[in-house]
Order: structure tokens, then sequence, then C-alpha cells
């Protein structure tokens, strides 16, 4: 299982508030979303309203589908005619990869504690 992820960095065209920076992300994540069945959602630059971050995820069960997802989403960003791509970085993650070990939560209704052992 791979999971990719993609960060674009926007400059955006004639904005002058949040609101009209809000009538300007949330067409791309919606289209991001339809389109292309990521996860998508704006995760930067939340209060500079001529700037905005937009993350993407996708998870495929091989890389070069990760990588064909991504190749479209940021075409279809860099393609919007309202805003200025100024860096999109991208990453590529395997479930082969040297992760931490999960996290056991134990058994329902367990509080997690461990109990000591029993001194003899």
């Amino acid at each position: 299982m791979f999971t990719g992820t993609l960060s674009f960095d926007l400059l955006l065209g004639d904005v002058r508030s949040l609101k009209e920076k809000r009538a300007v992300v949330r067409p791309i994540v919606a289209e991001l979303r339809r389109r292309l069945s990521v996860s998508a959602a704006e995760v930067g630059g939340l209060d500079l309203y001529r700037r905005a971050e937009i993350g993407v995820a996708v998870v495929a069960v091989d890389a070069r589908h990760c990588g064909e997802v991504l190749d479209t989403a940021e075409r279809l960003v860099a393609g919007r005619p309202e805003i200025e791509l100024l860096a999109a970085r991208r990453a590529l993650y395997s479930s082969t990869d040297d992760l931490p070990p999960p996290v056991d939560h134990g058994e329902a209704g367990h509080s997690g504690a461990s109990e000591a052992p029993a001194s003899p």
C-alpha cells in the first residue's frame, strides 16, 4: 500500500478579503475531491488572504497509481487561471517504510496501565 501527498503553495489573484479567498480556494478543493477521489483541504496560510496552501492525499495499491493521481492533481491546480502555483511538494510513503510500532490501546474496557508482576 502506498500513500502519496502533495502540498500546493498558491498565490491568489485579485483577492482582497478572506471571504474572497474562500470563493477561490473552496472550488479548487471541491474539484480535486470530486474529479480525483482524493482527500483535499486548505492546510496553511489560513489567515492570509492572498496566499493559500492546499494539501492532497491519495492511497493506492501501487506507487505508479499514486504518482499518476498526484500528477493529475498538479496539472489541475496549475491550470487554474485565477491563481499562481508557487510550489508543489510531494511525498510518497510505503506501508513497508520504517515506521514506529503501532500503539497498543489494549482490550476494550482496559485502562491501558501495565500491571506489575506479583513479587515472590
